[in-house]
């Protein structure tokens, strides 16, 4: 089990602001940005590139929470990041597609 499904099944705590059928919203432990939120599917994916036809439904659902968790956030009107990561130079760090999205200060461009 990943370190996800673990917070999925309550196995290891986590500071979870919202939840959906599908899906789980909850604070990053290593926050980039004062607001620093990952949206992660129940589904065991592991990463975007290895989500199937089938999940369609399912990556829809994943940023309709996205736009969910940063309106509950207040991010909607000063703006927010969203970020997947996808393999080691990518930056993933664990093998659950997860969704980061960043907010609650002005963010550069280019990221690191």
């Amino acid at each position: 089990m990943t370190l996800f499904e673990k917070i999925i099944a309550r196995e290891i705590p986590a500071q979870i602001i919202a939840e959906g059928n599908d899906w789980l919203a909850f604070h990053d432990i290593s926050p980039q940005a004062p607001v620093h939120v990952l949206v992660i599917p129940k589904k065991a994916i592991p990463r975007l590139g290895e989500a199937a036809p089938e999940d369609v439904q399912l990556l829809g659902t994943l940023l309709l929470a996205v736009q969910e968790v940063a309106r509950k956030l207040g991010l909607a009107e000063t703006g927010f990041r969203v970020v997947i990561n996808h393999g080691r130079d990518g930056g993933e760090t664990v093998p659950h597609l997860h969704i980061h999205i960043l907010g609650g200060r002005p963010l550069s461009w280019p990221p690191g």
